[in-house]
């Protein structure tokens, strides 16, 4: 008997072993496309900061992006929020690292005063952030140009649907015309659905504005559509995927999950699975 039980662990680790090790070959796809697959921590709102990197993990992601106002957890007091003082950042930072994971973005934020706006770039900074996710007042887009120059920090415009401002690419691109080419768009893809948009289309006339994306799949073309694992609905994620291979996209693709909430990992596993299978087609074309 001790004998069976010593044989089936040692199976079952040799298994859990042989997927680690198609799962990382899987990764260098998406590495030689230079998209760094994420998880943007809202997906697990209704867990703490920590819990939500924990769950990241467990789909197989190495990327997350913070939202403001989630419990940080793990033994560390406060919310995410970007008033945060150096040591808590500092503690923060660490517990990513301890979790394999790379912060890349935060988001979605719009502070309320230019100060504000300066003191979420000197977080960003301090955080190690590629992108700030924002629905910024048209009228600071000069004032957000300078910060982003100054602090080498872009701001990627996010998409919430309409009647939200900036539900429309052709909005987004009218009223960046002009400004730093650090500003551009956080392509949610989920959202154009949503708004009767195609996001293929939408995607296509963004090209050389796309700081990000908040990757989604919807179960079909309504407002009150909820997402579904990635290759199962109506976005067809996967010619939007050979898009973004074409415009030679770089950066972070967060899956933002909004449905299952208390138990989604298995849908952001499968999503993941989907994501990394294409980018590992997609890079060897």
């Amino acid at each position: 008997m001790k004998r069976m039980k010593l044989f089936s662990r040692l199976f079952l680790l040799g298994l859990i072993g042989c997927l680690t090790v198609q799962t990382t070959f899987a990764q260098k796809g998406i590495k030689k496309l230079g998209w760094q697959l994420g998880a943007q921590a809202w997906t697990f709102n209704k867990f703490t900061f920590s819990e939500a990197l924990d769950k990241t993990v467990a789909c197989g992601m190495k990327y997350v992006e913070m939202f403001p106002g989630q419990k940080i957890g793990g033994g560390i007091e406060g919310t995410t929020d970007f008033h945060m003082d150096a040591a808590t950042r500092a503690k923060v930072l660490k517990m990513v690292k301890d979790h394999g994971l790379t912060l890349v973005s935060y988001g979605v934020v719009v502070p309320g005063s230019e100060a504000d706006w300066e003191q979420l770039f000197e977080f960003a900074k301090a955080m190690g952030l590629e992108n700030i996710v924002s629905e910024p007042n048209e009228k600071d887009i000069p004032m957000l140009s300078k910060l982003c120059d100054q602090y080498k920090i872009n701001i990627a415009i996010h998409d919430h649907p309409k009647p939200s401002h900036y539900w429309n690419p052709d909005i987004l691109l009218a009223a960046i015309k002009g400004a730093s080419p650090r500003i551009g768009a956080c392509a949610d893809i989920g959202h154009w659905t949503r708004s009767g948009l195609d996001p293929l289309e939408c995607v296509k006339k963004l090209e050389g504005h796309i700081k990000e994306f908040h990757f989604k799949d919807l179960n079909e073309k309504s407002p009150e559509a909820h997402d579904v694992p990635w290759g199962t609905g109506v976005n067809n994620v996967a010619a939007i995927m050979e898009e973004m291979k074409r415009q030679h996209f770089r950066g972070p693709v967060s899956a933002e999950y909004e449905y299952n909430w208390d138990n989604n990992v298995p849908d952001v596993t499968k999503s993941a699975a989907f994501f990394n299978e294409e980018a590992d087609k997609l890079a060897k074309k």
